[in-house]
Parts: C-alpha cells; structure tokens; sequence
C-alpha cells in the first residue's frame, strides 16, 4: 500500500510532464491563431526552454505518455486495495480519488498538446485543399 502523500507527489508528478506538451505545442499555435504572434515569439525569446522543448517535442510526448500509461495502469489495476483501518482508508480513497482527476486532467492536457504539435497542420491542410 502506497503512501498517501507519495501517490499525490506522483499525480503532481503526472499533471507536470503533461503541462509540457501543452506549454511547448499548443499555445503558442492558440497565440498564433488569436493574432498574438508577437507573443508567441516574445514568450520563446524570453523563456529558452521553449525552444528546447519544442526541439525535442517527439520524446517529450513520448515521455509522458509513458508516464501517463504507467500512471492509468497504477491507478487502474484489478485488485487495488485500501487498508481496513477506517482512517487509512479514508486517506486511500481521497488519495485515489485526486490521482484519477490528475491523471484524467493530465491526459486531457497531453491530446491538446498532441493535436496541437502533430495533428493541427495538417487538418488544415487537409481542410485548404478541400
């Protein structure tokens, strides 16, 4: 049985490598489609990892989406238990019950930001030659 506190660093933990995909792909690509272009490129400027991020944006999404599958199947698996003792118990299922929001949030966030780096340019490309 996993500690409370431990299964909450690692929903943080989840919730954070999936911002990634979001911060690097889709809003600057939102920035760019509200006119904000401007900021979009002051943000790169101003922020280097960006650049870093989006260099490297193949294993990012690789990477948490690693971490998204170890995460579901932890969560997820057949026979998860809590402890019988009333308070423990109480502490698993509040536990529990906040890594399934993180993970459900963060895989939201992780298919924005894959739409967004693979999937948005060439719907419109599809859509302009239609």
């Amino acid at each position: 049985m996993a500690n409370p506190t431990t299964s909450r660093k690692w929903g943080w933990m989840v919730l954070f490598a999936s911002s990634t995909t979001l911060v690097c792909c889709a809003l600057p690509i939102f920035l760019v489609s509200l006119g904000l272009g401007a900021v979009s490129a002051s943000l790169f400027a101003d922020l280097p990892f960006l650049v870093t991020l989006a260099q490297h944006k193949g294993w990012m999404f690789i990477g948490s989406g690693a971490v998204l599958l170890v995460t579901g199947r932890l969560l997820f698996r057949p026979g998860r238990t809590c402890p019988t003792d009333p308070k423990l118990a109480q502490l698993c299922e509040t536990a529990h019950r906040w890594n399934t929001r993180f993970f459900w949030s963060s895989s939201v966030i992780w298919v924005i930001g894959f739409a967004a780096a693979y999937l948005a340019l060439p719907i419109y490309s599809w859509l302009e030659g239609g």
